[in-house]
């Protein structure tokens, strides 16, 4: 356990900061329910911080009079024992917080996110919501906490309305047999993968998605690609934006497969202004790939929705359904080993050309194939239930770079098109770049026909 001296600053923005869905304050009194109520929604969330030994705004307005440190830290020895109540143990660390001027201290508890479904003494599941800890009563929901962290998995259920047959006998199956070493039954092959329930012979979720020639038309659920096209950069499309929309069906192994041709196609045909002028846009192949690859064998397949491909003029967005599984975080997902649905992964991997080839490198691929096209890297956010991956098509370079290098290809750059180029969203920003180069004596204004109004700028032209 750590001990650790803060001083006044610290001390009064921890009283002063505002509980959130990562952080909780609380008095040091507070009973050993509400201690486990509040560990339990952080370990079942994102992980968080709470720290007893500071009063509530409620109590206490002038923020320096919130702190009410304990005056020895064995005070605190009631809530370690309450921690230990928890169901199954959550993994956390403490620190002391001593006041160097009133010498008492406070306790911090931070709990990590974990990969299991906690409890609290009386059995009550919490999550945290915004600053609030809510209690999860209904069975359905916990089911799906626990499909959510992958402590239990929606691929290992059961489907009593298909049959074997639906899995063992399809034109999948017997391609996939036809390379598989070493030689195998389809029904020995499907009973030895666990893919049927072995007493019953009911098929198994992951068995009816990675074999079946089309799932969608068996599970009641949605499970399959929607790539849907818009005709802007905007952040939120219009309607008027939509230029096609296409769902693509089939086995696991042919979504990926026709996904990526689709995306291929459809790219094909965008135009964007790059720094040589307006050109077909293209990403790294080996970008895309891994991408659609992580969002089919990674999304949770317990919600009732599609993996949506958005390709827009300046970006792609795949949102894939499902949070972040176990202990994956943003700032671990690139590190962090964990698989939701370990049958689908290992399954696939079986392939004789193999989707997820390199297993647990693919988003680390992704990543370096964009730094490499000299691209921003890919953004990764949780939105609710799904995980969004944006690809941009956004330059390493500096925007003074971009505007320069397109000037060596084109006579002249508007505004519009050098925030195209650069990602920048801001009209006035990007006249302060201009500016900037105007005052290096790198660039020239093109005036209007009255010569009142700058229209494009235009590279300066140095006689020798």
């Amino acid at each position: 356990m750590k001990e650790k001296i803060i001083d006044e600053n610290a001390l009064l923005d921890l009283c002063s900061r505002e509980e959130n869905h990562f952080f909780d304050r609380k008095a040091k009194e507070l009973d050993g329910k509400k201690i486990q109520k509040i560990a339990v929604a952080f370990a079942n969330s994102d992980g968080g911080d709470f720290i007893l030994g500071i009063k509530d705004d409620k109590e206490e307005i002038e923020p320096r009079q919130r702190w009410d440190g304990a005056e020895n830290i064995e005070y605190f020895n009631k809530v370690f024992q309450n921690l230990l109540e928890i169901k199954p143990n959550i993994p956390y660390t403490v620190t002391f917080l001593k006041d160097h001027f009133t010498n008492t201290y406070s306790l911090l508890i931070s709990v990590e996110k974990s990969e299991k479904v906690h409890a609290t003494a009386d059995n009550t599941v919490y999550v945290r919501v915004s600053a609030q800890s809510i209690p999860l009563k209904d069975s359905q929901k916990i089911q799906e906490l626990s499909f959510a962290k992958g402590e239990s998995s929606f691929e290992d259920l059961t489907y009593k309305e298909a049959n074997a047959e639906d899995i063992f006998d399809s034109e999948e199956m017997r391609r996939f047999l036809s390379d598989y070493s070493p030689q195998s039954d389809p029904i020995d092959f499907t009973v030895t993968q666990n893919l049927v329930d072995r007493k019953t012979y009911e098929p198994k979720i992951a068995g009816l998605l990675l074999f079946n020639d089309n799932p969608v038309t068996l599970l009641p659920r949605k499970c399959a690609i929607k790539i849907t096209r818009y005709d802007t950069s905007e952040i939120v499309p219009e309607r008027d934006h939509l230029k096609e929309q296409h769902t693509i069906e089939g086995s696991l192994y042919e979504q990926i497969h026709r996904a990526s041709d689709k995306i291929t196609d459809i790219m094909s045909n965008v135009k964007i202004w790059t720094p040589k002028g307006l050109e077909n846009i293209s990403y790294p192949p080996e970008t895309l790939w891994e991408i659609i690859v992580n969002a089919v064998i990674h999304r949770d397949y317990s919600i009732s929705d599609d993996i949506h491909i958005l390709i827009f003029n300046n970006r792609i967005e795949v949102n894939s359904p499902g949070r972040l599984p176990g202990y994956v975080t943003l700032n671990n997902i690139l590190d962090a080993r964990y698989s939701r649905n370990t049958k689908i992964v290992r399954t696939l991997n079986r392939y004789k050309n193999p989707p997820n080839k390199d297993m647990g490198e693919g988003l680390n691929t992704a990543f370096q194939k964009m730094k490499d096209w000299r691209l921003k890297e890919p953004t990764i956010t949780v939105n609710g239930n799904y995980v969004k991956v944006t690809i941009a098509h956004t330059s390493l370079a500096t925007p003074e770079e971009t505007i320069l290098e397109f000037l060596e290809h084109n006579p002249i750059i508007k505004n519009s098109q050098a925030r195209l180029l650069s990602g920048i969203k801001s009209e006035n920003i990007m006249k302060s770049i201009f500016l900037k180069l105007l005052k290096e004596n790198l660039i020239e204004p093109v005036m209007s026909k009255n010569g009142t109004t700058k229209v494009a700028w235009k590279k300066k032209i140095v006689d020798e």
